[in-house]
């Protein structure tokens, strides 16, 4: 009898879960369940899948609503077909950013029921056959008598269910009000549900109608009718690229030959061997056309001149290297390909493809269009409620005062000091935590199908012009779809613009692409060595660096064992340390048993990878490679049935004693496994990294100036943009502000002479760079200030802007005089009009006599502190240090060493923070900064020295500590810290 059910999937609407719907449902014997959330199909499979499991026949639809949440249709999924007419109706509307029509097209595999008599153009008398009207039970009384008792044949029971009891009521109007950014107490009727929409056993709902069989037979007919089965399968994706199977497989095959012989020479029986197995087990689970639509994307992403980073699991695979998805050879560093593809793996894999941010969406709308739009969607993503967010939207509905509503967030355990509301809305918000609250995109997932994507969800258009499926990820998987991801980042784009500018400013071309002879360079291993990687992707931070100079890493494999370590459940659990340890003392310790030594030797017998505990239960215990991945992804919290996990850990002790090893060396390599594997990296995804770190640093060693400034344009990296300019100062460039004869919108060098763009200064509109730029390329460079007025469309406070920050600078005149200039010259009274000079002839007249005012020595400081949001000259020339003592007895970074153990003191000039947390829950936390010779260094402040000598922002410290020292790395444990002042501001004054 139930028709209309909604889950919390209707967004910021329903309070029932999908599996609290159905367990209600079960055990009150309800034997079928339609599921319509309002505009959504989210969690239908699900909803499927969880009736059946509990014995319910599931029936599928949607609860179509307009802007202002009013119901206009209930529309429910005879069969498959049904459900297809009703995403693709949803899809077409929402999609077009169009009002839902009143009345629906013809859907003849589905059922349409209005809620209402009174529903605009579409009287009883004109409904189709498919068609029919909702009778709530609080109108049962009504019918007597009423013109609708001559149309039985078209009335159905309509009981929504929104929620379970008062309780529910109460969250459902919580989140309505939530929906509608306004308090409870102005929430119209038209906006909740009533209070009668919760579920109730079915005889209940039989008895309010019992007046009226043919209603009921008619609701029952209803649920007869209906009926859809969705079968989860690899089987849902596109099945073939060539057309057929066979012809898929036959053009992989003659890829991956092709490639195996350009990456390993003709004869390789190893590769060879290696490249058999794989391509046997891709036909054998139908992953042909997986890679060939993968290898298509980077096919094209290539012919249009772009960068890839193949990475993942899936570079654990030869024939994905070999057709150069990855650069990662598996080989080199003994990766299993049953890491990413084997036949005990439940869930489908996918690829990791990393392009240029601002490549990628070119490569997504290749991909729309080769597959068609029919077929292809992006995966959704829910943003959840959170705690303290929860709080605050509460505390809104309520009407709390924001200063009220900050002490909550703040303090939640101060129930003394709380507002009487206060527990009501720690009540309600602990229920509504973990809801869905609205719908995202996934941050690379994409999906193609092999029957319309409207088979299995309605779609959402995103603000990019791209679809997006109303499940998620882990709906995607249940169904047994793989996922194409297709992500973006910047280091690539630091990459792709450096060799741009390499070949601009030195004429030079430069192979990034040559992996193998980059890992290998001198010049490059020492950078790495150094751990002088500012700008390099992945390797900048500073515990990366700091690690790099640990482990004076300087060579490629090492550096994939530190992007795993690095990692932040790795070194909480202590094995980096441990790692560090062993790297420089391999001789101090032994080796739990000869299996570690031997395939855990290049990581000194420390398991680091995903790949490491299929390693140790494939040599110590022989569980099948397979199966040792099946244990893995169990151990890493991955979904899996009970007995798998206790079949195979049953099998790992059996043979451990069948191969006479001891209980306590079984139980002893159990226990690391089972608490190294939750923390664990995937080791192809670590050399995918390396392999662009090493491309970063091989630029970083040869073409400093071009890669800092491809680093600068890219909106860097970990750090602010203030480091990598001055970083690039560092590397010998001679920084300017930007000017108006030499700068682009983006950051340029020539030479040695690096032009901050015109995207620098925050508030010069993006109009104004460009017009410059076109005005500079037709007329040749500006001459004056009164050139540049004529040929340029600009406005007075834009003007400012350029005077202020120096773009004018190239005519030797001040800044008083050009704003003097300006105003003269400057007197825009209507449209402004640019024009070349006809004639030249006019320049200002030599007896302009100007008031003498002379720039104070700091004011182009604080002008680009203002503009930019720093200086470009030395943040040093700013210490207020009128008798010069403030550094009399303060040290240099490069002198840390050699005074472990001593205390000293540093001016530092603050760079970034990291906050974490001791055992014990207090605050402490770890800086970085620059000395005045503009070298970095790093500070660790515990919790009662931070907590007396706090961070206050950017600017200058005179740091007080005492010199630790770490396997070569020197760190300044902070005693005291003062933050010192600047000069006086004194433009204003």
């Amino acid at each position: 009898m139930f028709l209309n059910c909604h889950t919390y999937f209707s967004l910021r609407y329903g309070t029932i879960s999908p599996e609290q719907l159905v367990d209600r449902a079960a055990k009150w014997g309800i034997k079928a369940l339609a599921l319509t959330d309002i505009n959504r199909t989210s969690c239908t499979y699900e909803f499927i899948t969880r009736c059946q499991n509990a014995g319910i026949k599931p029936i599928v639809g949607i609860d179509f609503r307009d802007d202002n949440h009013q119901s206009l249709y209930i529309g429910l999924a005879r069969n498959a077909e049904g459900f297809r007419e009703l995403n693709a109706l949803l899809s077409a509307y929402s999609l077009a950013g169009k009002p839902l029509p009143p009345r629906p097209t013809n859907l003849p595999n589905c059922w349409i029921i209005y809620p209402r008599l009174d529903q605009p153009g579409v009287g009883i008398t004109e409904y189709r056959d498919n068609e029919l009207l909702g009778i709530r039970a609080i109108h049962v009384s009504k019918l007597f008598r009423h013109a609708l008792l001559q149309h039985q044949t078209k009335l159905v029971i309509l009981h929504p269910i929104v929620f379970f009891d008062d309780e529910g009521y109460r969250l459902h109007t919580y989140l309505r009000a939530i929906d509608r950014n306004t308090v409870l107490s102005k929430l119209k009727r038209s906006d909740i549900a009533k209070k009668g929409d919760r579920m109730v056993p079915p005889d209940t709902i039989e008895r309010y109608f019992a007046a009226y069989p043919t209603i009921i037979n008619n609701t029952q007919r209803i649920l007869d009718d209906c009926s859809i089965d969705i079968q989860s399968g690899l089987h849902h994706n596109r099945q073939a690229f060539t057309g057929s199977k066979s012809g898929d497989f036959i053009l992989l095959e003659k890829l991956a030959r092709k490639g195996c012989a350009e990456r390993y020479g003709l004869v390789h029986p190893k590769a060879q061997q290696r490249l058999e197995k794989e391509l046997r087990v891709i036909r054998n689970q139908d992953f042909c056309a997986y890679f060939l639509i993968t290898w298509d994307i980077v096919r094209y992403a290539e012919s249009m001149g772009y960068h890839h980073v193949g990475r993942g699991s899936g570079a654990n695979s030869m024939v994905a290297y070999c057709i150069r998805l990855t650069n990662v050879d598996p080989l080199e560093l003994d990766l299993y390909f049953e890491r990413f593809i084997n036949p005990y793996r439940a869930s489908p894999p996918d690829f990791d493809i990393d392009f240029s941010w601002d490549e990628r969406d070119d490569v997504l709308d290749y991909i729309f269009k080769r597959y068609g739009r029919e077929h292809t969607a992006l995966l959704a993503t829910y943003s959840t409620f959170k705690t303290r967010a929860i709080i605050r939207e509460l505390g809104k509905v309520v009407g709390l005062p924001k200063a009220e509503m900050d002490q909550l967030v703040a303090d939640p355990n101060a129930v003394d000091s709380h507002h009487e509301l206060a527990k009501d809305i720690f009540h309600y918000g602990a229920l509504l935590e973990g809801f869905p609250n609205h719908l995202s995109i996934h941050a690379g997932g994409i999906l193609i199908s092999e029957q319309p994507i409207h088979y299995h969800t309605a779609l959402e258009m995103m603000p990019k012009g791209f679809p997006i499926t109303h499940f998620d990820m882990y709906h995607a998987e249940e169904i047994g779809f793989h996922k194409y991801d297709i992500l973006s980042q910047r280091g690539l784009g630091h990459i792709k613009e450096s060799v741009s500018l390499i070949r601009h400013n030195q004429g030079r071309s430069v192979d990034i692409h040559d992996v193998d002879s980059i890992k290998q360079d001198q010049r490059v291993k020492q950078q790495l060595k150094s751990g002088k990687a500012i700008g390099c992707f992945y390797i900048e931070s500073p515990a990366m660096r700091g690690l790099l100079s640990k482990l004076q890493c300087d060579n490629y494999v090492h550096l994939v064992a530190a992007s795993s370590i690095i990692r932040p459940g790795v070194a909480k659990s202590g094995m980096m340390k441990e790692y560090i340890k062993r790297f420089h003392a391999p001789n101090s310790f032994e080796y739990i048993h000869d299996v570690f030594r031997e395939h855990l030797g290049e990581t000194f017998g420390v398991m680091v990878y995903q790949e490491d505990v299929m390693k140790i239960v494939h040599h110590f215990a022989g569980l099948d490679l397979d199966e040792s991945d099946v244990l893995r992804r169990i151990m890493s919290g991955k979904k899996h049935r009970k007995d798998t996990f206790e079949h195979l850990r049953r099998k790992y002790f059996e043979n451990c004693r069948i191969r006479g090893y001891s209980d306590q060396l079984a139980q002893e390599v159990w226990r690391q496994v089972e608490s190294f594997s939750g923390y664990s990296f995937c080791k192809a995804h670590s050399a995918s990294f390396a392999v662009e770190s090493f491309q970063s640093l091989y630029l970083k060693a040869y073409f400093p100036l071009e890669f800092i400034t491809a680093v600068i344009n890219n909106d860097g990296g970990f750090y602010k943009k203030e480091f990598y300019v001055h970083e690039a100062r560092m590397q010998g460039a001679i920084v300017h502000a930007p000017c108006i004869n030499n700068s682009l919108p983006l950051a340029t060098i020539k030479g040695t002479d690096l032009y901050l763009g015109f995207s620098t200064l925050h508030q010069l509109q993006s109009r104004v760079a460009n017009h410059i730029v076109q005005a500079r390329a037709l007329g040749g460079s500006f001459r004056n200030m009164e050139d540049f007025i004529q040929r340029v469309d600009i406005r007075s406070e834009q003007l400012d802007i350029l005077i202020r920050i120096g773009a004018f600078a190239f005519t030797g005149k001040s800044k008083y005089e050009l704003m003097w200039e300006k105003n003269a010259l400057f007197k825009p009274s209507g449209p402004h009009e640019r024009s070349l000079y006809l004639f030249d002839n006019q320049d200002i007249p030599d007896d302009l006599n100007l008031p003498v005012l002379e720039e104070g020595p700091f004011d182009q400081a604080f002008d680009e502190i203002e503009l930019l949001g720093f200086p470009l000259c030395s943040p040093f020339a700013l210490l207020h240090d009128p008798d010069g003592t403030i550094a009399h007895d303060c040290i240099l970074a490069d002198r840390l060493s050699g005074r472990s153990g001593q205390r000293v003191r540093l001016i530092g000039y603050y760079v970034c923070q990291k906050s974490v947390r001791t055992n014990r829950g207090d605050r402490m936390a770890f800086g970085t900064w620059l000395d005045q010779a503009g070298d970095y260094f790093d500070t660790v402040h515990f919790p009662d020295t931070i907590s007396r000598f706090p961070f206050c922002g950017s600017g200058l410290y005179k740091i007080d500590g005492r010199v630790t020292q770490e396997f070569g790395f020197h760190s300044l444990e902070v005693i005291a810290m003062k933050r010192l002042p600047f000069v006086q501001d004194q433009r204003m004054i």
